[in-house]
């Protein structure tokens, strides 16, 4: 049964949002504060790691884009794993994505409510957590283009915040200004104890440190039925993947390691803020502080966006309640968002209750979670594509390069992922939660099919194939 128009969702989303949410997601939390563990643990050669990885990651988003021009749809991950993989797959890979940024969301609102106490020191953490979630979650209430019009502000500071940050180093680096004038120079970057001075084995195990920070740059396959228009926009969001990782990650990691030697970098703190403080800005902490304020605030309404799109979905297929599938006058799954502050608001309640590592190991779902989704739009795009080759359906222009053959590269490279997590005691905990997701998926998928007959299609919004 098709949903009625009046329940369509409302194409606002500009060619302008679209490529800031694309920018936006392929630019973390993780490159701000995280790349200084990995940096202090690997060297130099964490450039090479980032380039690396962000090339799987981009393979894995042309595998999605060659997916969404077949059919561009909201909840895309889990149609498309439904249709050329399995009802399971469509039930697994919706979930699994929904709890992947609850438990973000929950991360990253404890992270705003820390980087307020920069600003105001013995305010309860809580606050600006539990403040941060209401306001987001009323603005993906109002509608979808305020939405739009939040993540791509949010995106654009952290955009000009790498870009002053490369150019400023270029600037010292050719006129010899600053307090890091007579130091700074490119063969920093491989002068202190060569480009892997920690040697190979801590190179790839920071592969699983490198990985998650490029969680949320699929998100951008969500906004496909909110996009005004998604067959031309999409592919050239998805092509800037690349470039942009190499310039915000690779250019952003290079200009630190000229200004900085590797070694000199806190393993426990923002690369970010140490070169600016070096360099002699008195306000580096504050402006870093407050870059990685909205990069949380965007990983956090980014999330609240992709889940209330993937329950309404879900809820279409009849794998979750089916009055999540409903919209508001403004064309918004309010009682799908809904859920989501509900879930998201116990990451305000723990943040208050339990200690912090309780919370880690919380957060450690997610990274079983992301690598399932980047796995699950693979295989679904090596069904798509044994059914092209067999005549069933059309060819896309917009196609994965080398496939089928990237597709088992970057699968095997996820896998090697899956296998470094158990080299750190940290992400090990994410193995062990590992077998209790896939038995609640089991469970929860043997619950949605109680009562139907074997071949009754998944749920009355299951789309046909054009």
């Amino acid at each position: 049964m098709s949903t009625p128009a009046s329940e369509e969702y409302r194409r606002d989303l500009s060619n302008r949002h679209i490529n800031m949410i694309a920018l936006g997601g392929a630019i973390g939390v993780g490159l701000f504060l995280g790349s200084g563990k990995a940096l202090h643990q690997v060297g130099p050669g964490l450039i090479l790691i980032y380039a690396i990885a962000g090339g799987m990651i981009f393979l894995v988003m042309r595998a999605l884009g060659e997916l969404l021009m077949y059919r561009p749809v909201s909840g895309s991950f889990a149609e498309y794993a439904g249709e050329f993989v399995g009802p399971w797959a469509r039930f697994a890979t919706g979930w699994g994505y929904w709890m992947v940024w609850i438990v973000t969301g929950m991360a990253e609102i404890t992270a705003v409510g820390e980087y307020f106490e920069f600003w105001f020191p013995g305010l309860p953490q809580w606050i600006p957590a539990l403040g941060a979630l209401v306001v987001l979650s009323g603005v993906n209430l109002i509608a979808v283009k305020l939405f739009g019009e939040f993540e791509f502000w949010f995106a654009l500071i952290k955009v000009l915040a790498i870009i002053g940050l490369i150019v400023l180093a270029a600037a010292i680096l050719v006129f010899g200004f600053s307090d890091l004038g007579d130091t700074a120079s490119l063969s920093n970057i491989w002068s202190h104890g060569g480009f892997f001075p920690n040697g190979p084995v801590a190179a790839l195990v920071a592969f699983q440190i490198v990985m998650f920070a490029f969680v949320g740059v699929e998100m951008v396959g969500q906004t496909a039925s909110e996009s005004a228009n998604p067959r031309q926009v999409l592919p050239r969001a998805i092509n800037a993947v690349m470039w942009r990782i190499l310039i915000f990650y690779v250019g952003a990691l290079a200009a630190l390691t000229a200004l900085v030697p590797w070694f000199r970098f806190p393993a426990d703190g923002s690369p970010f803020v140490h070169a600016f403080a070096l360099i002699g800005i008195p306000a580096a902490a504050g402006v870093v502080n407050f870059v990685v304020t909205t990069a949380a605030l965007s990983s956090c309404n980014s999330g609240i966006y992709s889940t209330g799109r993937m329950l309404r979905t879900l809820s279409q297929d009849g794998q979750a309640p089916r009055a999540l599938g409903r919209l508001s006058p403004r064309a918004v799954p309010s009682r799908a968002i809904a859920v989501t502050f509900c879930a998201m608001l116990v990451g305000v309640v723990l943040n208050y209750l339990v200690p912090e590592q309780a919370f880690v190991y919380i957060t450690s779902a997610s990274t079983i979670g992301a690598i399932f989704t980047w796995g699950m739009i693979l295989l679904a795009h090596l069904g798509y594509h044994r059914k092209v080759r067999a005549g069933l359906l059309p060819a896309g222009r917009f196609r994965m390069p080398f496939a089928p053959h990237s597709n088992y590269l970057v699968l095997a490279f996820l896998a090697m992922v899956l296998v470094l997590l158990g080299f750190d005691a940290e992400t090990r905990v994410a193995l062990y939660i590992a077998p209790l997701l896939a038995a609640a998926v089991i469970i929860g998928y043997r619950f949605s099919r109680r009562g139907r007959s074997p071949d009754e299609p998944a749920g009355e919004g299951e789309h046909a194939s054009p």
